[in-house]
Parts: C-alpha cells; sequence; structure tokens
C-alpha cells in the first residue's frame, strides 16, 4: 500500500504541469478571439497580436516544453512464480504462500494466495537466497528454498499439496451395541485350556453391558456346550459310586436319573442366575476381572463379588440375580430328586449360602489363576485400581 501511495504521488507531481498547460488554452484562445471586438487594432495587427499572444503563452509556460518525466524503475527487478496442485494434478486456488528473503530479513514474509489457476507470484525482488512457505488447511506445510539472481525470473516448480497425517487419520468410535458385540464374540471363544468354557467373565477394562438376547445366548452356549454334558456325566457317576441319592437306584437307570438330576441343575442355575434374573433386575452376570492392584486387593475384590454385580447403567449393586436364581434353582430340584433327599426351606437357603461361598472361590481363582490358562485373549490394557 505504501509502494502505490508513493507512485500515486509521483503520477501528480509529474502531471501537473501538463494539467495546467492544458486548462490555460481555453483562456488564451478567448482572450484571442474577444480582443479583435474591443480594440480598434488593424486585421493584421490583431492576427499578429494573436500570433504574439500564441507566442507569448508558449513562452510563459516554460513546463509545456518538457518532456514528460519518466516514473523511476523499481531498485529491484526479480520474480518468484509458481503452480500449486495435488497428487492428480489439479489446481488449488485460495492456497496462502509466504516468501521471506535475506534483504526483507527481520520484516514481515511477504504474502500471496493462488489464483483460480492455483498461481501464485512476488515481484521487485532482490537477489539472494529466498524461502517459500506453503500452507492450506487439511495438508502438510512445505517450505522450498532457491536463490534468485539479479532481475532473474525465477520459476518454480508445481509444487504438490500432500495431505497432512494428522488430518488423514479418521477415528472410527463404535456405539455401544458395536462394542459390547465384539467383546461377546471375544468371550465366546474364551476356554480354559482351550477346552472347558469361560463364557462368563470379561477381560475387557471398560466392558459394554450386555443386552438381554446376549445375556441369554451366553447361558444358552454354556448349557449345551459338550464339556457341560461330560462334567455332568462325571459327577453322576461319582454320586453313583458313592450311593447318593438312594432313591434313584442303581444301574444304568440310576445312572440316567443321576445324570439328568446333575444337568438340570447346572441348566436350571446358569439360566436363572445368568439370564432371566439378569435380564429382569437389569444387572450383568459376568465376573469382571480386575487384574491389577496388591494381591490383598484383588483376593477382597473377588470376594465381594459373590455378592456384588455391576448394573447395565454400570453402576455397581447387590448382586440379587445371582443370589434370587441359586435359590430358585434349589426351590425347583425338589421337583424331580427323590422325595428322601429333597431340600426343606432352611436347606435350601443353606445350599445358597453354600453357593455363595463356593462363588467366592470360583473368583479368586478367576482373578489368579484362569486368565493365565485361557488362551486367545486379546492383550487388553488394564485400568489403574
Amino acid at each position: 500500500m505504501e509502494l502505490i501511495a508513493i507512485e500515486a504521488n509521483l503520477v501528480r507531481k509529474l502531471n501537473g504541469p501538463r494539467l495546467r498547460f492544458h486548462r490555460g488554452i481555453p483562456i488564451l484562445m478567448s482572450l484571442a478571439i474577444c480582443w479583435p471586438a474591443t480594440c480598434a487594432w488593424p486585421q493584421q495587427q490583431s492576427a499578429s497580436g494573436l500570433d504574439m499572444a500564441s507566442d507569448a503563452s508558449f513562452s510563459s509556460a516554460p513546463e509545456a516544453r518538457q518532456a514528460p518525466a519518466q516514473q523511476a524503475p523499481s531498485q529491484f527487478s526479480g520474480s518468484v512464480h509458481g503452480t500449486v496442485v495435488d497428487r492428480e494434478g489439479t489446481v488449488y486456488e485460495g492456497v496462502r504462500v509466504q516468501l521471506a528473503d535475506t534483504v526483507s530479513l527481520g520484516q514481515s514474509p511477504r504474502e500471496a494466495t493462488t489464483d483460480s489457476y492455483g498461481s501464485f507470484v512476488f515481484t521487485g525482488l532482490p537477489p539472494g537466497p529466498f524461502e517459500l512457505t506453503i500452507s492450506s488447511k487439511g495438508f502438510a506445510t512445505q517450505v522450498i528454498s532457491g536463490s534468485l539472481n539479479l532481475g532473474q525470473s525465477y520459476d518454480v516448480q508445481p509444487v504438490v499439496l500432500l495431505v497432512d497425517t494428522a488430518v488423514s487419520q479418521v477415528r472410527v468410535t463404535a456405539s455401544q451395541q458395536e462394542i459390547a458385540l465384539a467383546q461377546f464374540k471375544q468371550e465366546e471363544k474364551q476356554r480354559v485350556f482351550g477346552v472347558i468354557p469361560n463364557y462368563f467373565v470379561t477381560y475387557a477394562p471398560h466392558p459394554a453391558p450386555l443386552s438381554t438376547k446376549q445375556k441369554f445366548d451366553l447361558a444358552w452356549k454354556s448349557s449345551i456346550d459338550p464339556v457341560t454334558f461330560v462334567v455332568a456325566g462325571a459327577f453322576a457317576g461319582i454320586e453313583q459310586a458313592a450311593g447318593s441319592f438312594s432313591g434313584y437306584g442303581q444301574g444304568a437307570p440310576g445312572y440316567a436319573k443321576r445324570f439328568g438330576a446333575v444337568y438340570a441343575d447346572s441348566f436350571i442355575s446358569t439360566m436363572m442366575g445368568g439370564a432371566i434374573f439378569p435380564a429382569l433386575l437389569k444387572q450383568d452376570p459376568r465376573y469382571f476381572y480386575k487384574g491389577t492392584g496388591s494381591t490383598r486387593s484383588r483376593v477382597l475384590y473377588a470376594i465381594s463379588m459373590s455378592v456384588m454385580c455391576k448394573g447395565d447403567n454400570g453402576r455397581w449393586q447387590v448382586n440379587y440375580s445371582g443370589i434370587i436364581g441359586g435359590l430358585a434353582a434349589g426351590g425347583v430340584s425338589n421337583l424331580y430328586y427323590p422325595a428322601s433327599n429333597r431340600d426343606g426351606a432352611a436347606l435350601t437357603f443353606e445350599n445358597a449360602l453354600i453357593g455363595v461361598a463356593g462363588s467366592a472361590v470360583q473368583n479368586i481363582f478367576q482373578e489368579f489363576f484362569v486368565r493365565k490358562l485361557t488362551p486367545k485373549i486379546p492383550n487388553y490394557e488394564l485400568s489403574k485400581p
């Protein structure tokens, strides 16, 4: 802007004498025309007087005889120009280009913006090294150095914009349902020694709550797993060998009844405590692996998890679904056990308390041993206690 103002003042100074000269012509002409009508000079003298007046007019304006002054040439005449494109060669408009040179050191860099053809240009540059900085939102800033000779027109090779790596990274946030589904699929693969189902435990530090369908899926798959039938058969054989539940008798019929009772206990307990009541009370039936902290804190945590659980809202609460599920399973078992071995109400509550204690022991094993024996668990980054 300062350069433009100086040039404008220079033009006004140079044009001033010419302007006064041209404005003087009508005045002289008026005097020449009016002079014969007001004076008694001869016609020849009038004409001569007009010529003399004209000569006198020209002689009285020495500025008009001078050639118009020319604009002083710029001190420097070098220039730098170039084009900004993308990888496909498409030109980019509106890219910011800054130029810094050694002569203007200490001053703000000169700036330009690429036009609709992707071009930029800097003129009136001094000779010497220069540096171009090309920047645009979403693209990596580039710096190009060069050296300009006196009066040289420096052509910068086409500048190819590169996508900024920090911008090109796209963060995809999955919904809570998608996260829960992914964790659920992982839990379905959890097996101790690669064989025994270990579905009702999550090793993720921040697990998403299970949906009602997922709770029933886990309970159902755990109940119909081949290993569950094998374990039920083994316990039935132990009971028959020990003569437990004599009302079932011996032989194949007795074994079949014992097997049915053992499997029914497992199935009803899993469905009641792992699906039905958790769905009704909106509680999570899984064990939430801690994995960090002192041994004492982890033991206390495992024991507390036998009577505590997380709600679907993520808050800790009393494990009503597990406790009520155990009591309900004990009550249902009275329908298929021999009359002599059926539990009364007092014994049912006693067995429920034993079940809570057994759950505490099982949780301690989960906390310290089972994870090491369960292959193919993702390397979750465990949260600090």
